[in-house]
């Protein structure tokens, strides 16, 4: 089959299609379906290696090949047994040589069959696919319609003209690669095809095709504005636009305005914010419910004073996870029942906020965000991390070929567009960002003026710009957050505490959660609750990825992750690194995470009063949280039976202090059993997707000194050894005697070769020196400079060994090396 080569044409992203708009499913009270979903299982599918194996008539009205299968969309090709599956993080999966790709690039091709009626065709019909990986071609009823990219982004296309009265064919070629490609270089497996919902819609002659709607605040006055800004395709007769309250009661309703513009005034608003996340309905209706178009509004103010992130006034910390639309049963495809087990999970876990890592995330993603309350950084679909490997004569990583080449500066703009324009009606997206790896230059920078121009209400993030390539010397002044990756605790407290630094600090990723990880997370949260500059970090990542491959022949599930399919090139099990194993298990990670995040932390003070610590950004604890205490014992022993501590208000970021029955007693008391006030942290109800008493973490607080017995016995041993201190010369090298203790140092190796107590040698075999230990994960690049120094095989040697004694110690003094 031959088709025109837009997928490797520059100046020719879109053919055919509908400007990019807000995300919305338009309904109908007058007995108009408007809104069809065409997913399901009866498409018909072929995969070709190639196009020109693709048949030329595969488009026709009336083609039928025995060759074509039974297909459900949306799915990956290589889920359902075609093609070859591939995790690579940073490589490329195909030749590099921009904008082009393999003439050997595999497609698949869909057929799907759909029927209107007389009135139907009274109408305007567009079809509107939600994402496609990586390009594809349009025809309907043989004719072309037109060619889209992007693959995380909505494509629509008006298919007026083009459709009959009963059965019509839609026709669809998808290509594996295109130049777009070079831009979705994600650290995620490679998949293909429909991979979201592809939709048919039927609307009137004339209607709203986009809307926006901000809501700027009055804090002091406590009012607020809701204001929508309709783009209609001509005059659109009888619009009205309503708003309703949370609870769903009619506030007020307006006629849309001459210039497309409508207000309403909200006296005393009910804010959205994470923790409450409270949203009103706005209802566009169109000649008098012909077609109704609903959008949920969160009355929220994002600001940035003084290099502290606000929402509504108040400083808010981003307790963060990276996530993608992944499956290791379906690949990209996702269902709001999968989505919202990962947000249940990350509320249980007290996760606040969400980074779409690396693109927009499923179009209706955002809205459960909003629903439920999470702080999301929105990032387009834009990566080319791969172009990092280029390597060129006396010029720097390559990472920003790209994004300084003015050939792709449309296509960076296109992404950036497509972003804002379907999400910034969401209250959950607080910040937009350019993208993930992509180096810098001015095709970012120019994308970055884009977003502000198209959304003046949200900040802007990328953290690519931190880096310098190539001599270009990066602008910065259109990015509003100062991100890093992986930064040390040390650095951002460097950071905070330097006066010169205006913006505020936001670790996009941190504590890689490969492995033995996420690590040293309490150590950043020290930082982050220390400075109101460090906005939080988001972990990366949450999911593990992986393909499902069946069970074993004990019944246990088989997970492929990198190059288990025998693909090249791969990355390992680089892809197994989340907080979740692929089915959602969580890992011990995510349970250390979920008590650093936790919303209270308690602490003793030195009169024996309990100070609480309120670590939320709009919610008063007494209201919401159940907080129980009770004294255990280091063996688990209960001394005291769960009591509930009556909190008083305690308002965000403060704490009070309180007067614990029945812990007094125990506080100072020598005993031979440690003793603990052990606080825990329950949902005082059920909210959003907690239920009532879910644990959301705990403070363990000692109470008093060590044990007694312990304490005796370090007592008795300093008392003693002023008189039973004796060391004796064996020629090799020298015995300590102390009382019940034995010590036998060996001068030739430094070291002890054996230490007794009560008769009894404590060592299992004598004492060598070691500076290796077993490499975790996150260690698989690192252990190689390690094992190139030698430190997995050190040896030791002596260059003297002298010893001093007085009435009360033998001190013994090696000079040593340790060599490899």
């Amino acid at each position: 089959m031959k088709v025109e080569k837009y997928y490797e044409n520059l100046k020719t992203l879109h053919v055919g299609t509908m400007p990019p708009r807000c995300f919305y499913e338009p309904v109908s009270e007058k007995k108009m379906q408007r809104t069809r979903l065409l997913s399901g299982e009866d498409w018909k599918f072929a995969w070709f290696p190639q196009i020109r194996e693709v048949p030329e008539a595969f488009c026709a009205e009336s083609f039928e090949s025995a060759d074509f299968v039974q297909m459900e969309v949306p799915s990956c090709w290589q889920m359902k047994g075609y093609d070859q599956k591939m995790y690579t993080n940073v490589r490329y999966p195909f030749p590099v040589d921009p904008p082009f790709v393999p003439d050997e690039n595999p497609c698949g091709c869909y057929i799907k069959d759909f029927t209107l009626d007389e009135a139907d065709l009274m109408q305007r019909s567009f079809l509107y696919f939600e994402g496609v990986d990586s390009c594809f071609y349009v025809w309907v009823n043989g004719v072309f319609v037109g060619y889209s990219q992007v693959s995380h982004s909505p494509s629509e296309f008006e298919i007026t003209g083009k459709v009959k009265a009963g059965n019509n064919r839609l026709s669809v070629l998808v290509l594996k690669w295109c130049d777009g490609s070079y831009l979705e270089d994600q650290d995620k497996f490679r998949f293909s095809g429909i991979f979201r919902d592809v939709t048919l819609l039927v609307r009137p002659k004339n209607f709203v095709r986009d809307y926006v709607v901000t809501t700027p605040i009055d804090l002091e006055n406590k009012r607020a504005d809701v204001e929508v800004k309709l783009f209609c395709t001509e005059d659109v007769p009888d619009v009205k636009v309503a708003l309703y309250n949370g609870e769903g009661n009619l506030m007020e309703s307006k006629k849309l305005s001459e210039t497309g513009e409508v207000t309403f005034a909200v006296e005393h608003p009910h804010l959205w914010n994470a923790e409450d996340p409270y949203q009103y309905t706005l209802k566009i209706i169109e000649n008098d419910g012909d077609e109704i178009l609903e959008q949920k509004v969160g009355i929220r103010r994002i600001d940035i004073v003084n290099g502290v992130f606000c929402v509504n006034g108040n400083r808010v910390k981003f307790k963060g996870v990276n996530r993608h639309d992944s499956n290791p049963f379906t690949g990209y495809v996702v269902t709001k029942e999968d989505a919202l087990k990962d947000l249940r999970l990350m509320k249980e876990h007290n996760v606040n906020a969400i980074r779409t890592s690396h693109y927009p995330n499923a179009p209706w993603f955002i809205e459960l965000c909003s629903e439920y309350g999470f702080y999301v950084i929105s990032e387009a679909d834009l990566e080319t991390h791969g172009m990092a490997d280029v390597r060129r004569p006396g010029l720097d990583d390559g990472v920003g070929i790209l994004s300084q080449d003015p050939a792709w500066l449309e296509a960076y703009l296109d992404r950036q567009e497509r972003n804002v324009l379907r999400d910034r009606n969401a209250a959950a997206t607080v910040m937009w960002s350019l993208g993930n790896e992509s180096g810098y230059g001015p095709n970012m920078e120019e994308g970055g003026k884009l977003c502000k121009k198209l959304d003046p209400t949200r900040p802007v993030h990328y953290e690519g710009a931190v880096h310098e390539t190539d001599g270009y010397k990066n602008d910065k002044s259109m990015l509003d957050v100062e991100s890093y990756m992986y930064a040390s605790p040390e650095f951002c407290k460097s950071y905070c505490e330097d006066v010169r630094q205006r913006k505020p600090l936001v670790l996009c990723e941190y504590v890689h959660a490969m492995g033995n990880g996420p690590g040293d997370i309490e150590e950043y949260w020290k930082e982050i609750y220390s400075h109101d500059n460090f906005a939080g970090g988001f972990v990366w990542e949450w999911c593990d990825h992986a393909t499902y491959e069946g069970e074993t022949s004990d019944g246990k599930a088989i997970y492929h992750y990198g190059g288990d399919a025998g693909e090249f090139p791969h990355d390992g099990n680089f892809c197994m690194d989340g907080l979740v194993y692929p089915d959602r298990r969580p890992h011990t990670g995510l349970k250390e995470l979920k008590q650093v995040y936790r919303p209270i932390r308690a602490e003793l003070t030195d009169e024996g009063m309990l100070e609480l610590e309120n670590k939320l950004d709009f919610t008063d604890i007494s209201e919401t949280i159940l907080v129980k205490y009770n004294v255990v014992g280091s063996d688990g022993k209960t001394y005291t039976e769960p009591k509930l501590l009556k909190v008083p208000s305690l308002h965000p970021h403060e704490k009070v202090q309180i007067n614990v029955q029945e812990v007094a007693e125990y506080c100072g008391e020598l005993s031979g059993e440690n003793k603990y006030l052990w606080i825990t942290y329950e949902t005082a109800s059920e909210r959003g997707l907690l239920t009532a008493g879910h644990s959301l973490g705990f403070d363990q607080l000692p109470l008093g000194p060590e044990t007694c017995d312990t304490l005796k016995e370090n007592a008795t041993l300093s008392e003693a050894a002023p008189a039973s201190v004796e060391c004796v010369e064996l020629g090799w090298g020298y015995e300590i005697l102390a009382k019940n203790v034995r010590v036998v140092f060996d001068t030739a190796k430094g070291v002890p070769v054996l230490i007794e107590k009560n008769g009894i040698n404590l060592l299992k075999a004598p004492i060598e020196f070691a500076v290796w230990r077993a490499p975790a994960d996150n260690d698989r690049n690192v252990c190689n400079e390690w094992r190139d120094a030698g430190y997995d095989r050190t040896y030791s040697k002596v260059y003297s060994c002298d010893k001093t004694t007085t009435d009360d110690w033998v001190t013994i003094v090696a000079e040593m090396a340790l060599t490899a």
